[in-house]
């Protein structure tokens, strides 16, 4: 796409050149960076903004050129594991910029800043192919060195399941799980398979790399220094044991100062004369001292809680926070003093100059939102393109581009879409292009005009990240609803008992914690006590059982054997299921026709990018109805998760069979509200549909009904 883009070359660079200092725009941020001719580290302020350049530079240059190095979830300090489909995504950033395939890095200011355990990086990937000869238990023993967990049915990332002489294997960066099948100590087939029900799915012929799901690895060398470690400080001596016996647990990786030679930063990784510009300099730097901040704070308080001594307000013992200490977060300037050392040139890309001596960049300039009003967008296209303006349209999704060129052939404004990556438009034709541009821009000077669909819809937040969004935080608790002695349960360390809402202050900073007693982890001694800061009570849940439950301990196996008790008992309702639904199968249904030329046509025209899950369910539910069975499914999703269009299409596939449709909603209001959103979605389609609600009158209504009897509506 880049090349769309050759009057704008020289000129960028020129100015890349020129000035040590970035100012422009955010919608060129992007732009610019594709131009910089040597390897590029890209500081931003937050994980989203690292996700939006991340797609953006890939819409502009060669995908395989460009990586996304994530943040952990959890601080240092806090006793809480990385998600392992974030580990994965880490090293699988490392191993690729320690190949040299990568020329783009970009991170957030709290990936930069989070120490990163230097483990050989030719030691952290297991790659397997068809025909390969492998020991399955060296395969086993690599999969437990990895964080990855054995358990008896893989049902999530990190699991791996052994029967016999097959491997089933989830790892984090997957899709599907993988079963690897043996022939003694040769792989004979690789196969994805499905986690509802167990069953093989597509053979995998290319070769597979599997990376560890946590950053802390247990190896002969890690055990020692836990030994050290538990005897120089006895009141962590049950975590450490826990590491002798090659045990992951959750939150192991606060104790990574302790035990870990080195930590290194992602500079460390860069490229050779490589550069690093940071993103809107001024809020980075207040976010990286916010971090550490928050940072020396979890350390004293995570710590608190092995309960030491009886007085709540006793920090953590000073020489134990020391060592902990040492794998806090990098300061800023800490980072700045490690791409110096390499040679590194570092860079502000500002939007707004902060001294006289910065130069903005004069030739190009954000375009104004069009607030949704089409017609206005289309007249400003027409005067450009009149004028001798190359214009170019660019959204994610191909219904989008599809409907705005029917806008333009209604305009008479010529027209052409472009599929493939690489071509360089010459001629005089309004282009439009699939991309994840967000925002468009206009240079006056060079005659060049982007827009995207948000610069025209008004939209100003990523559509894609807000269907993963819910409206609220359903899980969460209200403390001041709790009393002393209510039961609660944490998501990783189980049922405990709430005693009190209390302030602390930690290094200056005051913050309220939920202060939760668990069972002693040492018989007579006070009970342990864990402090939830009041900005994580996602964490945090209501006890609802009918009796008063016991107490588990943290770090105990109490927790994980209630919550194995639990699955297995999942898994008998699961089989008395299975037998309701093998009866249920047995019954006669309509098989629906597959999809038709229209119904292509009308998921093709949806205005956003649809989500992994909301794809796969779409998928799925017409599925069902294609199958001569009755469908029983039920979809369910948060506000905003997509589940709307997901009925627009189902009822539109059953339509076109010559069926009625009837949608039940609980309120008059939504009864108007998807009226509306079916109306639209059909408009230009031959179906009749209408709202029956007490907004109706009674004529009306009787109208409506006597119209359904011969099937006249949908």
């Amino acid at each position: 796409m880049l090349n769309l883009f050759s009057t704008l070359a020289d000129p960028i660079e020129k100015y890349l050149t020129q000035s040590v200092d970035l100012i422009a725009p955010s919608s060129i941020h992007a732009l610019l960076a594709a131009h910089q001719k040597s390897p590029l580290l890209l500081i931003t302020t937050s994980t989203r903004a690292s996700d939006l350049l991340t797609a953006e530079l890939k819409s502009l240059v060669e995908p395989e050129s460009v990586v996304n190095f994530p943040a952990w979830e959890t601080l240092p300090h806090e006793r809480l594991s990385p998600k392992a489909d974030t580990v994965t995504e880490r090293f699988k950033a490392l191993n690729q910029l320690n190949s040299n395939d990568i020329k783009f890095v970009v991170c957030s200011i709290r990936a930069l800043m989070q120490p990163i355990i230097a483990n050989p990086l030719e030691d952290s990937q297991v790659k397997i192919k068809v025909s390969n000869h492998f020991l399955m238990n060296d395969l086993i023993q690599k999969l437990i060195t990895f964080g990855f967990t054995r358990s008896d049915l893989v049902e999530r990332r990190g699991d791996f399941a052994v029967r016999g002489g097959i491997l089933d294997v989830f790892p984090a960066d997957k899709e599907h799980p993988i079963r690897i099948d043996f022939f003694g100590d040769e792989i004979e087939d690789i196969s994805y398979f499905a986690i509802a029900d167990q069953r093989s799915l597509d053979k995998v012929t290319e070769e597979i790399t599997i990376y560890p799901c946590r950053e802390l690895l247990i190896d002969a060398h890690l055990k020692k220094k836990a030994l050290k470690l538990g005897q120089d400080f006895p009141q962590i001596s049950e975590l450490t044991e826990k590491i002798i016996q090659g045990i992951n647990f959750e939150g192991m990786e606060s104790l990574a100062a302790g035990l870990v030679d080195e930590f290194k930063n992602i500079v460390d990784f860069l490229p050779d004369k490589s550069q690093i510009w940071i993103i809107d300099e001024p809020r980075v730097r207040t976010r990286s001292a916010d971090l550490v901040t928050t940072n020396d704070e979890f350390l004293s308080a995570a710590w608190s809680n092995l309960a030491w001594a009886e007085d709540k307000e006793l920090d953590a013992p000073i020489e134990l926070s020391k060592q902990l200490g040492k794998g806090g977060f990098y300061e800023l300037e800490k980072v700045r003093k490690i791409a110096d050392d390499y040679g590194y040139q570092i860079r502000n890309l500002n939007l707004y100059a902060s001294n006289p001596d910065e130069k903005a960049i004069e030739f190009l300039e954000d375009i104004d939102s069009y607030a949704n009003k089409y017609d206005a967008a289309i007249s400003d296209i027409k005067n450009w393109h009149k004028s001798g303006f190359k214009v170019i349209f660019t959204a994610p999704a191909v219904g989008t581009l599809k409907r705005f060129s029917e806008l333009l052939n209604t305009s008479d404004l010529p027209n052409e879409t472009i599929q493939t990556r690489g071509i360089a438009d010459k001629s005089n034709l309004i282009t439009l292009l699939k991309s994840d541009l967000q925002y468009g821009f206009i240079s006056e000077k060079y005659k060049l005009v982007v827009i995207t669909d948000k610069d025209i819809s008004g939209q100003r937040s990523l559509d894609k990240d807000l269907a993963r969004m819910p409206s609220r935080r359903k899980k969460a608790i209200d403390p001041l609803q709790l009393k002393t002695g209510d039961y609660v349960v944490h998501e990783q360390h189980g049922v405990g008992r709430y005693s009190e809402l209390i302030n602390r202050t930690i290094s200056g900073i005051s913050r309220e914690y939920l202060v939760i007693e668990y069972a002693s982890s040492k018989r007579g001694q006070p009970a342990d006590r864990l402090f939830v800061p009041t900005d994580t009570l996602e964490q945090v849940t209501k006890y609802v059982g009918g009796e008063a439950p016991a107490l588990h301990r943290i770090g105990g196996a109490d927790w994980q054997s209630s919550k194995r008790k639990a699955r297995k008992a999942v898994k008998q309702i699961a089989a008395e299921l299975i037998r309701l639904y093998a009866a249920r199968m047995s019954a006669p249904g309509f098989a629906f026709s597959q999809d038709t030329p229209w119904q292509k046509e009308l998921e093709e025209s949806f205005a956003f990018v649809e989500t992994i899950d909301q794809q796969a369910t779409i998928d799925e539910v017409k599925r069902d109805m294609e199958k001569p069975n009755p469908m029983d499914r039920i979809v369910c999703g948060d506000v905003g998760y997509g589940k709307t269009e997901i009925a627009v299409r189902a009822a539109f596939k059953a339509v076109q069979d010559g069926k009625q449709v009837a949608i039940l909603v609980p309120t008059t209001l939504l009864v108007q509200q998807h009226f509306n959103t079916f109306s639209n979605r059909y408009s230009g389609f031959p179906v009749r549909l209408a709202a029956l609600s007490r907004f109706n009158t009674q004529v009306r209504a009787r109208r409506l009904l006597l119209v359904l009897n011969p099937a006249q509506l949908m």
